[in-house]
């Protein structure tokens, strides 16, 4: 393998494994600010007085540093053993573990491919009838209301540009179609806004993708 593919797939590597540590701990802090922001706003004035510089861009280039750092970090022994360290405040603290425990799954199911990733790219209307929108297939259940049972697709809807936030939806089986395209085309899709998107949206075969969830 060339040098060049080798470099592209370490920084790849170290990309996916920031992104798995940094993005939970971002959703987790926003979510947490969003609970506190009456307090919080108290002292936003005060904070605010206290930057008096501003550089566009700098804090964009320094997340995307940080993300590097912690995938570097995380991808040898010592720095995995530190984080697995870490990571135990988050597991066992009430409140952050829900929110870090549910955006850690989120997150892997966008950037990896397993058992917990999304399962199939589906057409769906939202946000009104005659209106579509791709969703992933994330999950099957049944409800049980008034003694009567039914089957539902759970699907989440991604927000553009970042797929990790968005909306989880439940529709009747009929009312999601399954396409034929991979989840990585399904997630370009949303991040580029539409503008890397399939030539053609085709219907997957139903009993292949039944068979196969």
């Amino acid at each position: 393998m060339p040098i060049r593919d080798k470099l592209n797939t370490a920084l790849r590597r170290y990309f996916l494994s920031g992104i798995l540590v940094i993005v939970p701990l971002i959703i987790t802090f926003m979510v947490l600010r969003f609970l506190f922001e009456g307090v919080d706003g108290l002292l936003s004035p005060i904070i605010a007085k206290l930057i008096k510089h501003h550089i566009p861009g700098l804090g964009l280039a320094a997340t995307i540093l940080l993300i590097f750092i912690a995938g570097i970090l995380t991808a040898n022994v010592v720095g995995s053993r530190l984080f697995k360290v870490w990571e135990i405040f988050f597991v066992k603290t009430p409140l952050i573990r829900t929110i870090y425990g549910s955006s850690k799954k989120l997150i892997e199911a966008v950037t990896t491919t397993g058992k917990h990733s999304f399962k199939h790219v589906v057409l769906v209307e939202f946000p009104r009838r005659g209106i579509y929108c791709l969703g992933f297939l994330t999950n099957e259940l049944k409800t049980k209301l008034e003694n009567k049972e039914e089957e539902f697709i759970v699907v989440f809807i991604p927000s553009t540009p970042t797929p990790f936030t968005g909306w989880t939806l439940l529709f009747r089986r009929e009312e999601v179609i399954p396409l034929d395209i991979k989840v990585e085309e399904g997630i370009k899709f949303f991040v580029s806004g539409g503008i890397a998107s399939p030539d053609m949206l085709a219907q997957k075969n139903t009993k292949t993708t039944e068979h196969s969830s």
